[in-house]
């Protein structure tokens, strides 16, 4: 009896079962990192366009071209994940928008007026200036189409976009700064100075800027389709090009910018083609009338 008073007494077995029970986490209030990801995505963007200026005003003009591109690169990224993981939203729209104007308009603008345009005086910043204007108005029309909603348009017309997209028009601008710096590269420099000609970019930037503004057709290559026939060709030339931008990134760069002026006239012509099938089939779908 003297020993069994000494023994501890026994655990109740309500409390060794609360004692095993997994505690609970604590919940938070607030959004989840995933859904933050598109939103740091494009601040990313954003603090590229604005390193690349301060590239082009030491005088680093390559890494102020590449910083942009990087931006382009990230803002194909954006929007896309935003999609996959569900995350959009209105503010990550109007982010997404300020942050291609500073780096798909001011940047570009102000690259090339510290590169070639101010040469030639106060002149010089007034195609810089139309052009970041033109993005702007670009931008500004697509924050209006949020608001008022979309308008109803033809199954066909979801493959082209309205105008040229800032990040295409910010490469398109940039077209001389990429050309200079292959031929530079390459060492013909008298080339690469001609094309550095203030005229010449003055009249780039111009063109280009319309072009954003404008109600061209231009496809959007979000569900574009390929021809079975075209498959292995875009391939090879897909690599192709990825290796020239390997082996020769500035002179890629170029191409890419004229490959895709050149495309704008077929794809005006797809969109006509598109409107005409459709509304001959409307046509010939339509009652006749007694």
């Amino acid at each position: 009896m003297s020993g069994e008073q000494g023994l501890p007494p026994e655990t109740p077995r309500i409390g060794r079962l609360r004692r095993f029970r997994p505690r609970s986490r604590p919940r938070f209030e607030g959004l989840s990192f995933n859904r933050l990801i598109p939103n740091i995505l494009t601040m990313l963007g954003l603090c590229a366009g604005l390193v690349a200026i301060r590239a082009a005003i030491e005088d680093r003009f390559a890494l102020a071209a590449a910083l942009i591109v990087v931006a382009a690169v990230i803002d194909g990224l954006d929007g896309r994940l935003a999609r996959l993981l569900k995350a959009t939203s209105r503010f990550g729209a109007e982010f997404d928008s300020l942050a291609d104007f500073l780096s798909f308009g001011v940047a570009p603008a102000m690259v090339l007026y510290l590169w070639s345009m101010h040469t030639v005086g106060p002149l010089g910043f007034v195609p810089c200036l139309l052009f970041a204007v033109c993005s702007a108005l670009r931008l500004a029309r697509f924050n209006a189409s949020l608001d008022i909603g979309p308008a109803p348009k033809p199954a066909y017309a979801y493959n082209f976009f309205t105008g040229v997209p800032a990040p295409a028009g910010a490469g398109c601008a940039l077209f001389p700064l990429f050309g200079a710096l292959a031929f530079s590269e390459w060492g013909w420099l008298n080339t690469g100075a001609a094309i550095r000609h203030p005229i010449l970019v003055g009249t780039v930037l111009v063109v280009v800027g319309v072009l954003m503004v404008s109600t061209l057709p231009t496809w959007s290559f979000k569900n574009f389709r390929v021809p079975r026939f075209m498959v292995l060709p875009l391939l090879l030339g897909v690599g192709l090009y990825v290796a020239l931008l390997v082996a020769e990134p500035w002179a890629a760069l170029a191409a890419g910018g004229l490959i895709y002026l050149g495309m704008l006239p077929f794809s005006m012509r797809s969109y006509i083609r598109l409107k005409q099938d459709a509304e001959s089939d409307s046509t010939a779908e339509a009652p006749a009338t007694p």
